[in-house]
This record gives C-alpha cells, sequence and structure tokens, in this order.
C-alpha cells in the first residue's frame, strides 16, 4: 500500500481553514489559492510551515501575521497535530505529536519494503531511455552518471506508482556505425598480417583491435577472401553484436538494467520512418531544399529549420529519433516518456519537443533530461578521456577501481545539470568522510543491533513504542518519515539526486541516537525501553534498505 503523504494531510487542514475564513468573511477570495507546505530548517519552527498569509497579505490587505493567527484559529489539533502557531512575519507552524510520531515506528514495521511508495504515478505508462550510446566501443565514466541517473530515477518512478519501461536505443545506423564497421575490418586484416589502412577518423582504441583479434580467432580468415563490401557487411554484423554484448553487461555489472533494447535499423525495416515522416508531410512540416528534405520546425518556434534527409537521400540521426520517437508514443502508446542525453546533445532538445507535436503529440508528454560532463580526478590530476583515441576510462575499469556502489552514489549525488569531478581517492575511502561509507555502515549497524539482540534471545515484537522519547529518537523517526515525501517530490521534479543526500541525512540522525541511546541493555530493568528501541532500530533497517535499493545499491549488514 502506498505510505499516506502527511503534507497532504496539512493542505487539506489548511484549505480547510481558508474555507472557514473565506465563510467568516475574514477573507475575500474567489478561487482557493496554491498552499505551499515545506518542512523548515531550523525544529524550532514546527515539523511542517506554510507561508501562505505572507503571500496573501498583499492581495487581502490584511497584516500577515492577523492573517496567521486567523487561519491558525481554524486548524483543529488531533491525533497528528500536536500544536498550531502563528509567527511572524506571516507563517503558520505545525508541530506533530509525540504520540503519534511514536506509532510511525510500527507503521513502517507493518509497511515493510513498500514504505516509502507513493501513488502519483497512479499507473501511467512512462519510458525511462538512457544510455543509448552508439554501439562504437565500451561504456565510458561519461556515460556512467546518465546511467546510474536513469536506473535511480526509474526506481523511484516505480516507488511512485508509475509504470515503467526501462529502454536502450541502440543507434546501429549512420556515418559513426560505418566508420566502426571499416575501423574492426581494417583492424581484422591488420591482425591477420595484412597491411590495412585505418579510416580517417575512425575507432583506433585497443578494443578496437582485441575486438579484431577475437573474430579473427572464431572466424578465421574468411573474410579476406571476400569482397569489401560483403566482409564489411559481414564482420560489422558481428562486431556490432560483440560490442552491444559488452555494452550490457559492463552495464548489468553496476546494476543498471534495462527491459528493452530497441535497435535504430529496425524503425527503417519496421516502416515508422516511412509513417512518421508522412505525418509530418501531411501537416504541411516538410520541404524540400537544395535536394535536402527539411522539418519546418520554426513554423513551431524554433531558431532555425533542421535537415531530416540529406540530398544524398541518407537520413540524419534526427530523422531517426523522430520516427523513435513516433514508436514511443503513438505505436506502443507511452502517456510519457523521459529521455536522458549527454551533454553534446543539448541543443538538440528545442527541436526533438517540436517533432513530437508536428507528430500530433503534446509536447510536454516528453521531457529530456541532460547529464553534463564528468571530470575524473586521481591522486589531484585530472584525468582525461577520448572515445576515438582509446585513452579512456571505461566503466568497467571505474566500477573495478571503486566499486559498483561508489559509482552509482556519487554519480547521483550532483544534479544532472551541472559538470561533476569524481574524486576516486574519496570514493576508495573505508571511513566516515566517505558518504558511501558512512551510509552503508550505519545499516549494517543497524542489523549488528538486531543481530546481537537475537543472539541474546531478546524478543522485542510487544516493544511498547510510547517509551521512545528521547529528542534523538524522535529525530530518527522524523527523519524516516521523510522518505514518502521525497519519493513524491523526486517523481514529479524528475530529480533522483536528492537521494544520496536524504540517506546522509537519515545516517546522521541514526548515528545520533547510536551515540545517545544505548540499545541491547544487560540489565533487565532496561528490557522494556530495550524493546521499544529495537523496534525503532528495525525500522529505520528497513528506511536505509529502502533508500539503498532505490539508488540501485547494496544494503550491507556487516562492514
Amino acid at each position: 500500500m502506498p505510505t499516506p503523504l502527511l503534507i497532504d494531510t496539512i493542505q487539506q487542514l489548511v484549505a480547510q481553514a481558508i474555507e472557514s475564513a473565506r465563510e467568516e468573511g475574514v477573507l475575500q477570495l474567489e478561487t482557493m489559492p496554491e498552499i505551499q507546505v515545506e518542512r523548515p530548517g531550523n525544529s524550532e519552527h514546527g515539523d511542517f510551515a506554510t507561508n501562505l498569509p505572507l503571500r496573501l497579505a498583499r492581495a487581502t490587505r490584511i497584516n500577515p501575521l492577523e492573517l496567521a493567527q486567523s487561519m491558525a484559529a481554524h486548524i483543529p489539533t488531533g491525533d497528528i497535530i500536536d500544536r498550531v502557531e502563528a509567527a511572524p512575519p506571516g507563517f503558520i507552524n505545525f508541530y506533530l505529536k509525540e504520540s503519534w510520531l511514536q506509532q510511525q515506528v510500527e507503521s513502517v514495521r507493518q509497511a515493510g519494503d513498500t514504505f516509502g511508495n507513493v501513488k502519483v504515478g497512479q499507473g501511467r505508462r512512462t519510458m525511462v531511455e538512457f544510455v543509448s550510446v552508439n554501439p562504437t566501443g565500451p561504456v565510458h565514466v561519461g556515460h556512467t552518471r546518465g546511467a546510474v541517473l536513469g536506473s535511480a530515477l526509474a526506481n523511484v518512478l516505480e516507488a511512485a506508482g508509475f509504470d515503467v519501461t526501462r529502454e536502450y536505443y541502440v543507434n546501429d545506423a549512420g556515418n559513426q556505425m560505418q566508420l566502426f564497421y571499416r575501423s574492426v575490418l581494417s583492424a581484422y586484416k591488420q591482425s591477420l598480417g595484412q597491411e590495412a589502412e585505418m579510416p580517417e577518423n575512425g575507432y583506433k582504441g585497443e578494443y578496437i583491435f582485441d575486438l579484431a583479434k577475437e573474430i579473427a580467432e572464431s572466424e578465421g580468415s574468411r573474410f579476406l577472401d571476400q569482397d569489401e563490401e560483403q566482409a564489411l557487411k559481414e564482420i560489422g554484423d558481428i562486431g556490432r553484436e560483440k560490442m552491444v554484448a559488452t555494452i550490457k553487461e559492463d552495464l548489468t555489472g553496476i546494476g543498471v538494467e534495462f527491459d528493452n533494447w530497441v535497435s535504430e535499423r529496425t524503425l527503417f525495416e519496421g516502416g515508422e520512418y516511412d509513417t512518421a515522416m508522412k505525418i509530418l508531410g501531411d501537416n504541411d512540416y516538410l520541404s524540400e531544399r537544395d535536394g535536402a528534405t527539411w522539418f519546418n520546425s520554426t513554423m513551431l518556434g524554433d531558431d532555425k529549420d533542421n535537415v531530416l534527409v540529406r540530398s544524398s537521400g541518407e537520413p540524419t540521426y534526427f530523422a531517426s529519433d523522430i520516427a523513435y520517437h513516433y514508436n514511443k508514443f503513438v505505436q506502443r502508446g507511452y502517456d510519457s516518456v523521459v529521455d536522458i542525453w549527454g551533454a553534446d546533445h543539448q541543443g538538440h532538445v528545442p527541436r526533438m519537443k517540436s517533432a513530437v507535436e508536428a507528430l500530433g503529440i503534446e509536447r510536454d508528454r516528453l521531457t529530456v533530461l541532460i547529464s553534463q560532463m564528468v571530470t575524473l580526478k586521481s591522486e589531484g590530476e585530472v584525468m582525461r578521456v577520448s572515445k576515438r583515441t582509446g585513452n579512456l576510462v571505461t566503466l568497467k575499469e571505474l566500477a573495478e577501481e571503486v566499486g559498483t556502489d561508489a559509482c552509482r552514489f556519487f554519480f547521483l549525488a550532483r544534479t544532472p545539470s551541472t559538470q561533476m569531478e569524481f574524486d576516486l581517492e574519496l570514493a576508495k575511502k573505508e571511513s566516515s568522510e566517505n558518504p558511501v561509507y558512512y551510509v552503508q555502515y550505519a545499516h549494517a549497524r543497524n542489523a549488528s543491533i538486531l543481530n546481537l539482540a537475537r543472539e541474546r534471545k531478546i524478543d522485542w515484537s510487544s516493544g511498547d513504542v510510547s517509551l521512545l522519547t528521547h529528542p534523538s529518537e524522535l529525530e530518527l523517526i522524523r527523519a524516516m518519515l521523510q522518505l514518502p515525501e521525497l519519493v513524491d517530490q523526486m517523481a514529479r521534479a524528475l530529480e533522483p539526486h536528492h537521494l544520496p543526500h536524504y540517506a546522509t541525512d537519515l545516517a546522521n540522525s541514526f548515528h545520533n541516537f547510536y551515540e545517545n541511546c544505548r540499545v541491547v541493555s544487560s540489565n533487565e530493568e532496561d528490557n522494556a525501553i530495550s524493546a521499544a528501541r529495537l523496534k525503532l532500530v528495525e525500522s529505520a533497517q528497513i528506511v536505509f534498505r529502502r533508500a539503498l535499493v532505490l539508488m540501485g545499491m547494496s544494503a550491507p549488514d556487516r562492514m
């Protein structure tokens, strides 16, 4: 069952207070204003607060503090709310009832691995398409950031009630693939002792020669006897499939899985490309100029029109993308699509949104997130990457260096719209300086406490949570209860990067509780409080595990 959002309850109480004030003539409002409720940074200002009186002051011409006092008087307390206070210059602060907070320990234990799930998605079909790099080389650290972002976002959307499909679009058509095929064929010939020049701007990394040698070992020299075009086609097919398999294996290694792998070539073979182009033409969005076919995107507010088919008759990758989105929205019927692209595709976003609109699809159903560049730092030195020359750090190498969990946590911890620096030394530290270690250690400490209690045959199932009155106990409960709100917020804004920060804050609260409250006591007189605290530890472990799983990380019981 989805976890009810406490913030929704607060908003409803404020809405009822507004209605009561309107009925009494205190407020003269024709429409219900937007009610914004947030958690104050300072706990002295309550568990929740709204600045609505301050925002309504100009429209109502009422002193904001007086308005806050009037509205607060109309908000009832009860099982959840302990008290409601007006505060200058025009805030309403809400304080939760201690007994209600204590009872949430039982709610978390009962919810188990479903704690944090919310219902904002209401089963809507959503595709998250991410990574989707050309299969011309292994996944490198630049791609890894988008891989982690897409994987975590899909997890969050599922927890928020969306029906999610994770998809990888294999860009296996166009010039770059032809360069890859020619590079593999040249390397293959060289591996068999023939002279063969690598194509200009081809792929010259060591992995190309490893791939060519592997093909030579499995296929022998048979491609040497074929004409160039036939050899290029056959060896290209083998090279592409092997590279896709490598990409899939490397991504699986850091917990990035896909439901679908869709080939760009199938869009031409299956007719989606022709159908999409016909729709654009029928709606007068195409024009012929200089022997090329153009998409008239200026008709939809873009700065310039864009070529879809070159004068050579070859479609651009933009044309393929239009066919692909026709396939997503029209043929497969997704309600919404999230594309995660690299920084070099940022300029492509407006025209892609326009193309979707030209196909008769609401442009807001497509969201494109841009994952900015990544810089690797080792021993204070910046490491350069270049896919073509082979001077690159691959995803596999990075994962072997720092571990899967560090890869995921660090890449997720920054908003994707900002460039980031990945510190290899920090990621490998086994100390509280490393946030990955710090968070996972908190989960392991939970497990250790519960295991100790089991060894001592302590039964905490009847523990009385009303005994949890210490400030650090209540602080930990408050931190745990933020997860459902966070899932709702992240799903709406498509911002999973909040998860690592939440997990770190939760770990702070747990370690503070651990330092201040002895859980398993050897004194029989403390059995009652031990049982109550063991329930709290058990519920905290559930929340840590949920946060770690949403990030795609492991939840170790020992460290």
